[in-house]
This record gives structure tokens, C-alpha cells and sequence, in this order.
């Protein structure tokens, strides 16, 4: 198809991500990509500022990672794992969990983030049922979280001011709660605990940041204290670390920060490099053994249909290697301290309620709620491109930008937070992210 014809086709035939696509402008056609830039069609290069959705670390197209992929594309591109196991499949497992501490040793393997929030879920709810206790089938959620767009990833979401609140009657209804910010509140939500333990089959939450919910941030003491009050009642923790997860706070999973083992674990977005679609749940053995009987009616009922696809597999694991070769969790502690410096000349600034920063994340958090088309396109003016949450416009680019590039999304943001200042480009909420 030559002189880029197939733009008039995407405007005609595809359905847009988070966009209402009657008032929205056109998407930028986009040909190719390179290290940490997005290249397009009419000859212009963009930073990108948030990798792909958090998922391209190593920067885009990294050689390492093409051949690996290019290797096994010539042995095997995909074979079902029901009945069948391969090898990129069981070397990546075994990998994964020698990464995560204490005893989360199985690892479900889904093709998307969302699904392995739904298999976490499904987990969660059954290791019950294969003890007997049906009722306990429902989950304490947390405001401001944002865990997928299936319907189980939704029910946990928050569920008055999340993306999917017009849902509400549709979804299953879940246990919603603030996440504890002193010793009153932790009083408080031990009583919520204890008068929801009979029917909870577990709690979930992003660890250290609740990112589509506005890159907000809680310390490793509370998510240490969510896990031991979680473990008192006897219910089952789960830790969505899809987005935190592969470096992007600093440790290789956010729950290292806390010292915590919880019961379940996702993974996803970094776990291939932002190269192809994988994504993970992990169970302890203790949750495990639970499945683990003769009975075939406590089998584990799911199961996607690329699960453990070949080439993933293949592409998480020279992903690993590179953070084992490359350093990536010293690059990503760096970018902390260089958005600290590079930012900290906003957090005086009247227009701006916080900046924050964490690992290879940077937040400046506005006092009302941005207009994120106006944003987006003096951003990409400014060959950038990033996507603002309601009143945050934020940062999580590939971790192996350089400092010249790092600099530059500072000054970006210095001038969109003086435009947005001087031009009033605020807008209602909009949770798009």
C-alpha cells in the first residue's frame, strides 16, 4: 500500500483506545520507532515521555531483544500450553519466580494485564471454594484504583470517580476503601476487615503507586502495615504490579520497597520490553496447594488462548537479561534524582498542587483538571509526546533516555506549566488516560 493510504483506512475502520472519536483529532500516523523516540509519517520525531503505556523500558526496537525474537519466530511462533509446555515458556517461569521473593512459585502466564488481573480474581475466589467457603467471593478495592478494563479488572477499580463508574449495576460489587493514611484510619480499616472477612475472599491494590488513578503515590510503611492487617484477618493480598512492576519504582518490584510477600501477583506492560503482549500472574505455594488435590472440580478453570506465547516468552526473557546485563535499576533510580532536579523549580509554582517522584516516574499534579487535548498538542510542538491524567501530566519514559532527553522533557514541562498558567488550559475532569 504506498502513499500512506492505509491513514484513510485507520480513519475510517478503527475504533480508537479511550478516545471519543466524534470530537477527537486525528492520531498521528506513526512508521517506525527509535530508541526512545516515536518517528512519523510527515518526517517528525517525538519523544516519547511515557513508553508506550510504561511498557517499552529499554527504549524502543532494542537489538538484543529483535534476536531473540527473530530466533525462535524461525523455530516455533506459538503452540497451546493445554496438554503441551515448550521451552521459552518454562525457562521464563522459572526465571520470574527465582526473581520474586519468598515462595511465589507459580506463574499463570495471560496475554494481557487486564486478564491477569481477571485470573488473580478467579484465584483468589476459589482458593476459597476449594475449602469450602463460597461465600467469600468479594474484594476490598481502593479509591483511585485503576486495574483493567474487563469486567472483574473494572468491579475493582474505584467505583464512583474511576474511568468506568457508568458501569455501576453492570459490574460486581466489591468492598471500596481509602487506603489508611494514620492511626485512626487504620483502626478504622481493621474494622472494615473484620466485618467484611466473612464474605472477602481478598484485597487488592497497586503497590506504592496508583498510576492511571493520577501517578498517586503511598509509602512502603503502608503498603507494609495494608499486608500484616490483610494477613491478620486471613484474606488474601494481591499486588497489581503491571504498571509498577520491572524497575519502574526503583527495585525490580515495588513490593521489595515494603519487604512484603503477598499471596498473588500480576505482571505485565514491562515484562516484554514494550515488544509484545505478556502478562503474568504468580501464586504462592501456600495458595497453590489448594488447587493442587485430586479432585478436578478445584482444577483452575482458564485458560487464554495465546497464553505462553512463544515469542513473548522469548522477548520477557532477553528482556530479564538486559536488566541483569544493562543496569537498569541504577538508570531508574537515576531518572528519580534527575527529575527531582530537573522539576523542582515547579513546586512553588501557583498553578502546581504537588510534584512527585519515584523511580522512573515523575508526576506534577495541577490544582484543577488540565485540558488534555490543548496539552497534548503544545507537548508534541515541543516534540513530546505524553498523555495527561485529569489534573497530572507525568512522565515514565524508557529507562535508558539520556540526560540531554531527560532535560528536555523538563523544560517542557516548565512550558506547559507556565502555558497552562497563562492560557488557562483547564478543562472539567476527563479520564482518559
Amino acid at each position: 500500500m504506498s502513499n500512506f493510504e492505509w491513514i484513510t483506512l485507520g480513519k475510517d475502520h478503527l475504533w480508537m483506545p479511550y478516545t471519543q472519536m466524534k470530537t477527537a483529532p486525528a492520531p498521528l500516523p506513526v512508521i517506525g520507532t527509535e530508541g526512545c523516540e516515536i518517528l512519523l509519517a510527515d518526517g517528525r520525531r517525538l519523544l516519547d515521555a511515557i513508553s508506550s503505556w510504561w511498557t517499552a523500558v529499554h527504549g524502543y526496537n532494542h537489538p538484543y531483544i529483535l534476536a531473540k525474537i527473530s530466533e525462535q519466530l524461525q523455530r516455533m511462533p506459538h503452540v497451546m500450553l493445554g496438554g503441551l509446555i515448550h521451552e521459552p515458556a518454562c525457562q521464563l517461569a522459572g526465571r520470574i519466580a527465582q526473581l520474586l521473593p519468598g515462595d511465589l512459585n507459580r506463574v499463570f502466564f495471560a496475554d494481557s494485564g487486564s486478564v491477569a488481573i481477571e485470573v488473580a480474581l478467579k484465584i483468589a475466589v476459589q482458593y476459597w471454594l476449594n475449602q469450602g467457603k463460597p461465600n467469600k467471593k468479594r474484594f476490598v478495592c481502593f479509591k483511585h484504583a485503576y486495574h483493567g478494563d474487563t469486567s472483574g479488572a473494572m468491579s475493582v477499580g474505584d467505583p464512583d470517580d474511576g474511568m468506568h463508574a457508568h458501569f455501576k449495576g453492570f459490574l460486581l460489587e466489591q468492598f471500596p476503601a481509602s487506603i489508611p493514611q494514620d492511626d485512626v484510619d487504620w483502626l478504622e480499616f481493621e474494622r472494615f476487615l473484620q466485618a467484611c472477612q466473612d464474605i472477602a475472599a481478598g484485597v487488592i491494590i497497586e503497590p506504592l503507586v496508583q498510576a492511571a488513578g493520577g501517578m498517586l503515590f503511598h509509602s512502603s510503611e503502608q503498603l507494609r502495615r495494608l499486608c500484616d492487617v490483610v494477613h491478620k484477618f486471613d484474606l488474601l493480598l494481591i499486588a497489581d504490579e503491571i504498571a509498577t512492576g520491572f524497575g519502574r519504582t526503583g527495585a525490580l518490584f515495588a513490593i521489595e520497597h515494603a519487604s512484603i510477600v503477598p499471596d498473588l501477583i500480576c505482571l505485565g506492560k514491562g515484562l516484554t520490553g514494550g515488544t509484545i503482549g505478556l502478562a503474568a500472574t504468580i501464586a504462592t505455594d501456600r495458595v497453590f496447594a489448594r488447587f493442587y488435590v485430586e479432585d478436578q472440580h478445584a482444577a483452575l478453570m482458564h485458560g487464554p488462548t495465546y497464553m505462553g506465547n512463544a515469542l513473548a516468552c522469548s522477548a520477557a526473557l532477553a528482556s530479564l537479561d538486559l536488566f541483569a546485563q544493562e543496569l537498569r535499576l541504577a538508570q531508574a533510580k537515576n531518572l528519580e534524582r534527575q527529575f527531582r532536579d530537573g522539576l523542582k523549580a515547579l513546586i512553588d509554582h501557583p498553578a502546581i498542587k504537588d510534584v512527585r517522584c519515584l523511580g522512573a516516574i515523575a508526576a506534577i499534579q495541577f490544582r484543577r483538571c488540565l485540558n488534555k487535548r490543548a496539552i497534548m498538542e503544545l507537548a508534541i510542538q515541543n516534540g513530546v509526546w505524553l498523555r495527561p491524567i485529569n489534573d497530572v501530566i507525568y512522565f515514565m519514559p524508557a529507562f535508558v533516555i539520556t540526560d540531554d532527553q531527560i532535560q528536555h522533557l523538563c523544560d517542557v514541562a516548565k512550558l506547559l506549566v507556565e502555558a497552562t498558567a497563562a492560557h488557562d488550559l483547564y478543562a472539567p475532569a476527563d479520564l482518559n488516560i
